[in-house]
């Protein structure tokens, strides 16, 4: 992998981390026809966006980081307060939002603890699951833009709105799937406005990314210190990379949270049934190899 390599690999993370056109997708055909990915050793790429979604991940704590503190501050105010002497009814709404994140978390860190080793094995990278998912998911999300009226903002959502959104990001463990899209296609089958969807689902991902992204950063520390290739990665790709997905991704954050306010999420279906059904088709013409 060169310098140029990470470069474009770090934009292309940042670009479609937060849009829900799945960055795994992207990644994952990207470094297909570069030829990064080992056939061998599917969980070094697995390690690789994780630790990538880190630069992400900051980009979205600096972007929503007077949202957090006031959750943060809140939460350890109330919880000091008791409520104030009047049970869960006497804490704010910051504080509660820090409870449906916690809720909303949960799904996702039972079944990836337990299914790990399914998620990081080789065909969760085959491009013909990927190419379905794109289109399959692309029509769920137009399912959630033609449901109910989108009338609920963020001061509406319930612990019930963020387990089942909660439920929704598990399927993003799905190549393809993409985690802001679950998130986004459920808020909204639940009657969320699209700016809310996309603040909570962005919030409610924080934990789990940085989660899994230290988790595979631990891991590919112990491959370079044995002394392991990863697909010829060196400690300044990954670097370069992460830090390059922070910069795009912060973009891409202040972009989709405007584009929303007066505009659906219907170009991002047709792009994901277009990326989809190409890659397929590419598939099926012999033009780029499924594994």
């Amino acid at each position: 992998m060169s310098i140029f390599h990470a470069i474009l690999l770090g934009i292309i993370q940042g670009l479609s981390e937060f849009l829900p056109i799945s960055s795994t997708a992207h990644l994952t055909v990207a470094a297909q026809l570069l030829g990064l990915v080992q056939r061998d050793h599917p969980e070094a790429w697995t390690a690789f966006i994780a630790v990538m979604q880190l630069g992400t991940m900051a980009a979205m704590i600096i972007y929503f980081f007077k949202d957090l503190w006031a959750i943060a501050a809140a939460t350890f105010r109330d919880l000091a307060t008791h409520g104030r002497g009047r049970g869960f009814s006497g804490y704010s709404r910051d504080s509660a939002l820090a409870l449906y994140i916690f809720i909303g978390t949960l799904p996702v860190a039972i079944v990836g603890y337990n299914l790990h080793q399914v998620f990081e094995s080789e065909i969760t990278k085959n491009l013909v699951i990927i190419g379905y998912s794109m289109v399959l998911f692309a029509l769920f999300l137009w399912l959630g833009e033609k449901g109910p009226n989108h009338t609920r903002t963020l001061s509406d959502v319930t612990w019930i709105d963020a387990l089942v959104i909660g439920i929704a990001q598990v399927l993003a463990l799905i190549p393809g799937a993409s985690r802001s899209g679950t998130t986004i296609t459920a808020a909204l089958l639940m009657g969320i406005n699209r700016g809310a969807a996309a603040r909570f689902s962005f919030l409610l991902s924080i934990p789990a990314v940085l989660a899994s992204g230290s988790l595979e950063l631990y891991k590919l520390y112990g491959m370079f210190k044995a002394g392991e290739h990863v697909f010829h990665l060196s400690v300044l790709n990954l670097v370069v990379a992460t830090v390059v997905a922070c910069i795009t991704g912060y973009a891409a954050i202040a972009w989709l949270l405007t584009y929303l306010v007066k505009h659906t999420t219907m170009v991002l279906v047709w792009y994901r049934l277009a990326f989809g059904i190409m890659l397929l088709a590419m598939i099926a013409a012999g033009l780029i190899s499924a594994t």
